[in-house]
């Protein structure tokens, strides 16, 4: 009777280890999905559901790529060197005071097309058949722009963009590199596809 009430107190113990453990990753699995439902969807994504992406740790000089609507969206936090550098090359570019409405919003079109000088926000898209320009960001001579001041470069056509994403004379591309909607949230982070002022979708 003893060895009986030892292997009965066993199993009881065993059985209510085993229900704690299975009812607890039953719970954790409910709440996987319900926690999921709070984020957009791919589908939402896709469509056009805006995007938190934090700057913060974007050193200066240094793109970082994010996806928006399945496209790359290319954030620079450029220098002061290279802000002084978008000077004095209106005569080199097809649209230098963003003329094109087209091309960014409002408040993007001055000089620094940003809502923050420091800050370029565009669409990672060359406007002549879609390839990704390469970034580079140093103001030195380069095999396709001897005078070169920092940019983007695409290689599929040679297409040219200064460090606001203004596209140069004499390359295929026909227009600027697209500025997208966006707004600061707060220093470290902005909200793509929403202008400022609203709030998300």
């Amino acid at each position: 009777m003893a060895n009986d009430a030892v292997v009965n107190k066993g199993r009881r113990r065993f059985l209510t280890a085993t229900t704690s453990v299975v009812g607890g990753a039953g719970a954790v699995m409910v709440a996987i999905p319900f926690v999921e439902t709070w984020l957009p969807s791919a589908e939402a994504k896709a469509a056009g559901a805006p995007v938190l992406a934090d700057i913060g740790k974007i050193e200066p000089g240094q793109k970082v790529t994010f996806a928006w609507r399945k496209l790359p969206v290319f954030v620079v936090n450029r220098t002061k060197t290279q802000l002084d550098a978008l000077t004095g090359q209106d005569s080199h570019l097809k649209d230098p005071k963003s003329s094109n409405t087209d091309q960014q919003p409002s408040y993007a079109q001055n000089e620094t097309r940003a809502l923050k000088p420091e800050w370029l926000v565009v669409i990672g898209l060359c406007t002549h058949l879609g390839c990704v320009p390469e970034f580079y960001p140093e103001l030195k001579p380069e095999p396709f722009d001897p005078q070169w001041k920092g940019g983007f470069f695409c290689p599929c056509h040679r297409s040219r963009y200064d460090l606001s994403g203004r596209v140069f004379e004499g390359v295929p591309a026909p227009a600027n590199l697209q500025v997208p909607p966006y707004q600061f949230v707060d220093d470290t982070h902005i909200l793509i596809g929403v202008d400022p002022g609203k709030g998300a979708a």
